[in-house]
């Protein structure tokens, strides 16, 4: 089949302002993904395309694009997907939106892990270890709380589709939020006043407006917006 791809291009050490670039691609196959046409155009066509990716199977999350205008992972984005039905496809790709374009369709995350690294994403518990000097255990209950916020992979899907974080990125964002009640909701963590601190500061959650593009454009299908209103809810109850 036919693709007609639209790429977004910026090198800022030749272009003014970013421009788009045309190519056509004759032989795609349904099933090739977008990150296949973008690997053809580099490889085949125009090395100088600069794009991030690495696993290319879901699993890293640094291949997340903007693909005719939603979020996704280019990875797992099959063409036959925006097809027309017509055996051809017009795809349009360019950089995730609220992050500094370095070139091409790579972004600077560094914004983005910043607020990551805010919500303290990590374990904590001072406690003494059990006396047996095993690991800390919790029921299948208390672990299945916080269990669809493990699955995210920090790809910037949510956050980058978010108005309030396009409006100011100051925003702590969808992602970092998730982190926060990933760890928040661990009955064997100790850690939860101190990230309850960043999230209801007043560039966390409450800057959230609940038009769901987060979770739209989650590729683990996380209930992003669910979460944020969880933490939200402990924010005003004091009861996790």
């Amino acid at each position: 089949m036919q693709v007609n791809l639209r790429i977004r291009r910026f090198n800022p050490e030749k272009d003014q302002k970013a421009w788009w670039g045309e190519y056509t691609l004759s032989d795609a196959l349904p099933t090739d993904t977008v990150l296949d046409l973008l690997h053809r155009v580099k490889w085949e066509m125009d090395g100088t395309l600069a794009l991030r990716r690495s696993c290319a199977h879901g699993v890293c999350g640094s291949d997340a694009v903007r693909i005719n205008g939603a979020n996704a992972l280019a990875c797992k984005t099959l063409v036959q997907r925006l097809s027309g039905g017509n055996g051809s496809a017009t795809i349009q790709v360019e950089p995730i939106l609220g992050l500094r374009v370095i070139k091409d369709l790579i972004v600077d995350m560094e914004p983005f892990m910043e607020h990551y690294r805010s919500v303290l994403p990590y374990f904590i518990n001072d406690s003494p270890p059990p006396a047996d000097g095993r690991e800390r255990l919790q029921s299948a209950e208390d672990r299945a709380r916080f269990d669809d916020t493990t699955k995210c992979i920090l790809c910037a899907c949510c956050t980058t589709s978010c108005p309030s974080f396009w409006a100011n990125e100051k925003y702590v964002g969808p992602a970092a939020i998730v982190q926060a009640h990933r760890f928040i909701y661990d009955s064997r963590d100790e850690g939860a006043a101190e990230r309850l601190a960043v999230v209801g500061d007043t560039f966390g959650v409450w800057r959230c407006r609940t038009n769901f593009n987060c979770t739209s454009a989650c590729p683990r299908d996380i209930e992003v917006t669910k979460a944020i209103a969880e933490v939200k809810k402990v924010l005003a109850t004091g009861e996790i």
